[in-house]
C-alpha cells in the first residue's frame, strides 16, 4: 500500500493547514523578526532576533516538507463497498483476548493522530484490518506479540 495515500477529508485539512502556516504563520513569524530586529542594532548579537530567525527556518521547513508530502500523496478513494474495510471508514473492533472494544478510524499515514482514533493503513492493526469484512477475526503482530480482534462494524466517517 502506498504510505502517501490519502482521504479526501485528510487532503482538505491538510491543505488548510498549509494555507494557515502559508500565510497567517508566516506573517507572524515575519513580525517576530521585525520587532527583534528594532529592539538592538546590532542583529548577530540580538537573541531575540537569532531566535526569531531560527523559529522562521523551521517554519518553512515544516511549509516544504508539507508541501513535498502533498505532492506526493495520492487520494485514495473508496471502492470496496461498505462491508469491506477501506481508507477513511470507521472501524468498531472487540479484541478477543481482554474483551476490550475499540473503535479506529482508517487513515493515510500523513493523517494518523492516534488521540483522535485514527490509525495509519499501514500500521500493523491498519494493515490486518484493510480490506476485511465485518465479522472476520485478524491477528495483529507487533513486537510485543499478537493480538487477535473480531472486526464487530464498519462504518463511514461523518
Amino acid at each position: 500500500m502506498n504510505e502517501l495515500l490519502i482521504t479526501p477529508t485528510g487532503l482538505t485539512r491538510l491543505e488548510a493547514e498549509l494555507d494557515r502556516l502559508k500565510t497567517t504563520e508566516r506573517r507572524a513569524s515575519a513580525e517576530r523578526i521585525r520587532r527583534a530586529a528594532e529592539t538592538d542594532c546590532d542583529p548577530s548579537a540580538n537573541s531575540d532576533f537569532l531566535i526569531a530567525r531560527e523559529e522562521h527556518a523551521f517554519l518553512e521547513a515544516k511549509i516544504a516538507r508539507l508541501e513535498q508530502r502533498l505532492a506526493a500523496s495520492e487520494v485514495a478513494e473508496s471502492d470496496a463497498g461498505d462491508d469491506v474495510v477501506d481508507l477513511g471508514e470507521c472501524v468498531r473492533l472487540r479484541n478477543l483476548d481482554t474483551g476490550v472494544r475499540v473503535a479506529y478510524e482508517l487513515v493515510g499515514a500523513l493523517e494518523t493522530d492516534l488521540e483522535a482514533g485514527k490509525i495509519s493503513a499501514v500500521s500493523p492493526l491498519g494493515a490486518a484490518i484493510l480490506g476485511r469484512r465485518k465479522g472476520e477475526t485478524v491477528v495483529v503482530r507487533t513486537p510485543r506479540g499478537e493480538t487477535r480482534y473480531k472486526i464487530t462494524s464498519i462504518s463511514e466517517v461523518v
